[in-house]
C-alpha cells in the first residue's frame, strides 16, 4: 500500500470510530421516508395526526367548503384510498353555515376535538374559529358535539386555530384581524383554559410586514402549525395570496422562554418553502407535521397546486392537494424544508456509511459527497425505474427533473437523459445490498459495467471496481 493509501485508509478508520463513538450517525440522521404524491386530490389545508392506537387520522378541506371529513389508515399512503367520513355538515342558517375551512383534528385529556373555520349563512366572510368534541376512541365513529366559538379579543375575522403543549402548558395559536392594523390577518397566541376555551391576554406573535408576506393584493400570516425539536419551538405559518404566490414562513422561539412574549419569536426573514417551476409546485402553503411510520422522521405535510395559473378567485379553483415529503433537519437543529419535490416518489439522500456526515450531490453536475449541502435538493435523488429496464434503477436529480446520475469516463456525472441507448445504460444500476455496513445499506452495481460500483474517493463520485475493505466502504450508502 502507498503512503497516502495508508494515510486515506488511516482516514476512514478514524471517522469511522467516530461515528460508532457518536452513535454511528451524523445528528438528524434518520431512515428515508419513501411515498407517492398528491396523497389525496381536492383536499387542501390538511392535518394530518398519528394517534397512539396507530392510525393516521387524516382531515382537510373540501372544495364545497360546506363539511368536514375525516379518513384513518395505518400509514400515510394509506389515506390515499382510505373511505372518507363526513363527521359535520355546515348549518342550513345562521354561525357555521358558510366557509367551512381548515378543520385540525386533535386529542386531548381522552377526548377527540377538531377546531375549524366557518362564515355565516348571512356573511360568509364573518369568519370565525369553531370547535367539534368527538366522544369515542374512533372519531371516524364518535359522537360528535358542537362546543361553539373560540372566544378572542375582538369580533373579528378569525381563523386557521391550531393547538400545542409546551412545558405542560396548552397554547392556542392562530391567524386573525386587528382592529386598528391594516392587514389582513396576523398570528396570536394565548394559554388555553380548556380545548375551546383561551385565558388571559393573547399575544400578538407576527405581523406580514415583509415583501414576501404581501404579495397578490393581500397582506395575510395564517395557517399557524407547530415543531417543537431540539430545545426550539418552530412554528411556521402561511403567507400571500393563496395561489402561486402562497408560502410558508417560520417564527422561532427557545422552549424555555415565555411564548407569550413577542420578544421570544423570532421571524425568518425569507420564506423557507416557495413555489418551484421545475418541479412543478405552486403555492405550497398551509402545513402541518407528523412522523413517519416508523416515527424515526418528520414529515411535512401541506398542499399546492401543479399550475400557476388560475382563471378566477383562487379559493374557487378546486384543485388544491395533499402532498407530503420528509423534513430534514440542519447541524444546528433547525428545520431545512428544501423544495417542493416533484410529483410521483418522494426522493432519497444518500449518505455515506464510512463518512456518515456526507452525501451524494452534484455540483455543477459532478457528482461528489460533501457535509451539510446547500441547497439540500442538490442531494435528493428520485430513486425510478432504471432507464435500461431489466429490474435496474436510475437516481433521477430532485432539483433538475430528467437530469439523471450516470457514469461517463467511469466519471460520476449529473445529465440531462438525452434518450440514447447508451445513456440509458450509463444511468441504470442494480440496487445490491450494502457492499459493507450491514442492514439497510445499498450500493449501486453500473449495468453495462458488471462488478463496477458507484463509489466516492477523495470526495468525487466514479464508477470502479471494489476489491478492499476501503472500496467496499466507499461503495456503500444509507437511504436516507
Amino acid at each position: 500500500m502507498t503512503v497516502s493509501g495508508r494515510l486515506r485508509a488511516s482516514l476512514i478508520a478514524v471517522a469511522l470510530i467516530a461515528a460508532t463513538l457518536t452513535g454511528a450517525a451524523p445528528a438528524q440522521a434518520s431512515p428515508a421516508a419513501q411515498y407517492t404524491n398528491p396523497l389525496v386530490s381536492q383536499r387542501a389545508d390538511a392535518h394530518i395526526v398519528k394517534h397512539t392506537d396507530g392510525y393516521y387520522y387524516f382531515t382537510a378541506t373540501v372544495p364545497e367548503y360546506d363539511r368536514i371529513v375525516l379518513r384513518r389508515a395505518t400509514t400515510l399512503q394509506g389515506l390515499t384510498t382510505a373511505p372518507e367520513t363526513v363527521i359535520w355538515r355546515k348549518h342550513a342558517s345562521g354561525v357555521m353555515g358558510a366557509h367551512i375551512w381548515a378543520p385540525e383534528i386533535h386529542f386531548i385529556d381522552g377526548k377527540w376535538y377538531v377546531y375549524f373555520a366557518a362564515g355565516a349563512s348571512a356573511d360568509v366572510w364573518a369568519i370565525r374559529m369553531y370547535v367539534l368534541e368527538g366522544t369515542g376512541a374512533n372519531p371516524l365513529t364518535a359522537t360528535w358535539a358542537e362546543k361553539g366559538q373560540i372566544r378572542t379579543a375582538w369580533e373579528t375575522f378569525a381563523l386557521d386555530a391550531s393547538t400545542f403543549v409546551t412545558n405542560g402548558v396548552r397554547y392556542l395559536v392562530w391567524a386573525q384581524a386587528e382592529p386598528g392594523i391594516d392587514t389582513n390577518s396576523n398570528l396570536y397566541i394565548a394559554r388555553m383554559g380548556n380545548p375551546w376555551t383561551i385565558t388571559g391576554t393573547p399575544t400578538r406573535i407576527a405581523v406580514p410586514t415583509l415583501a414576501w408576506e404581501r404579495r397578490g393584493g393581500v397582506e395575510v400570516n395564517e395557517g399557524p402549525a407547530v415543531i417543537q425539536r431540539n430545545g426550539r419551538v418552530f412554528l411556521t405559518y402561511s403567507a400571500s395570496a393563496t395561489d402561486a404566490n402562497y408560502c410558508l414562513g417560520m417564527l422561532t422561539a427557545p422552549a424555555g422562554a415565555n411564548l407569550l412574549s413577542a420578544a421570544s419569536w423570532t421571524k425568518t426573514p425569507e420564506p423557507v418553502f416557495v413555489s418551484n417551476a421545475t418541479t412543478g409546485q405552486y403555492g405550497p402553503g398551509h402545513n402541518s407535521f407528523t412522523t413517519s411510520e416508523d416515527g424515526q422522521s418528520d414529515v411535512l405535510v401541506y398542499h399546492d397546486r401543479n399550475y400557476a395559473a388560475i382563471s378566477g378567485d383562487p379559493l374557487r379553483d378546486p384543485n388544491r392537494r395533499t402532498r407530503v415529503q420528509k423534513l430534514y433537519w440542519n447541524a444546528d437543529g433547525t428545520p431545512d424544508f428544501g423544495i417542493p419535490v416533484p410529483d410521483g416518489a418522494t426522493p432519497v439522500r444518500l449518505r455515506s456509511v464510512n463518512f456518515p456526515d456526507r452525501f451524494v450531490r452534484h455540483w455543477e453536475y459532478r457528482a461528489r459527497i460533501e457535509a451539510q449541502v446547500k441547497p439540500l435538493a442538490d442531494s435528493q435523488f428520485r430513486l425510478v425505474p432504471g432507464l435500461a429496464g431489466n429490474g435496474s434503477v436510475s437516481l433521477e436529480s430532485t432539483n433538475f427533473p430528467g437530469y439523471y446520475l450516470r457514469h461517463s469516463a467511469f466519471e460520476g456525472w449529473v445529465r440531462r437523459d438525452d434518450g440514447t441507448a447508451a445513456f440509458r445504460a450509463d444511468a441504470s444500476f442494480t440496487r445490491r445490498a450494502g457492499l459493507t455496513g450491514g442492514a439497510g445499506t445499498v450500493s449501486f452495481e453500473s449495468v453495462n459495467y458488471p462488478g463496477r460500483y458507484l463509489r466516492h474517493y477523495d470526495n468525487a463520485i466514479f464508477l470502479q471496481a471494489v476489491s478492499t475493505a476501503t472500496d467496499r466502504a466507499d461503495a456503500t450508502f444509507v437511504l436516507e
